[in-house]
């Protein structure tokens, strides 16, 4: 449903923003699961020189224990749960998962940084703990396996 809007500075653009405006959200959710599905692969299957072993001293070293099953679990999250993400399946109680695990990112692992992304800080991460929330707000939506099976969480 396009909401009204204030006329537009571009009247011309009208009709492709509305021809596109479906694709708006479920492209948001696809790019957001898509991005995670690299960094699960990593520690996984050892992608760019990433391992479970790596990830688990890391953590470590971050105070964040028992580190082995944590790496586990955010390496399976990050795979799994990124390509379900963007197929739209479990969409919110996954983001919601996303979320506990880009709180702890945000503020844990690269507060003590600083804000910018560049100096390790908490600028992406941050952004993708707000993209989390969204999407555990919406859910699945248009495009996703959980509108086409007719059940979402």
């Amino acid at each position: 449903m396009i909401l009204d809007r204030p006329q537009r500075a571009i009247p011309a653009l009208g009709a492709v923003y509305d021809a596109l405006y479906e694709y708006a959200y479920p492209l948001i959710r696809i790019v957001f699961g898509l991005l995670f599905v690299p960094h699960g692969a990593q520690k996984l299957f050892g992608l760019a020189g990433g391992s479970i072993a790596g990830t688990a001293q890391f953590m470590t070293k971050m105070g964040l224990e028992p580190a082995v099953p944590l790496t586990w679990f955010i390496a399976l999250l990050e795979f799994f749960g990124g390509l379900m993400i963007a197929a739209g399946l479990l969409t919110r109680p996954l983001a919601v998962l996303f979320a506990g695990f880009m709180l702890v990112a945000t503020f844990h692992v690269h507060g003590p940084n600083g804000f910018f992304w560049t100096k390790g800080g908490y600028e992406y991460p941050l952004l993708l703990l707000i993209l989390s929330i969204a999407i555990a707000i919406r859910g699945g939506d248009r495009l996703s396996v959980d509108q086409a099976i007719g059940k979402e969480v």
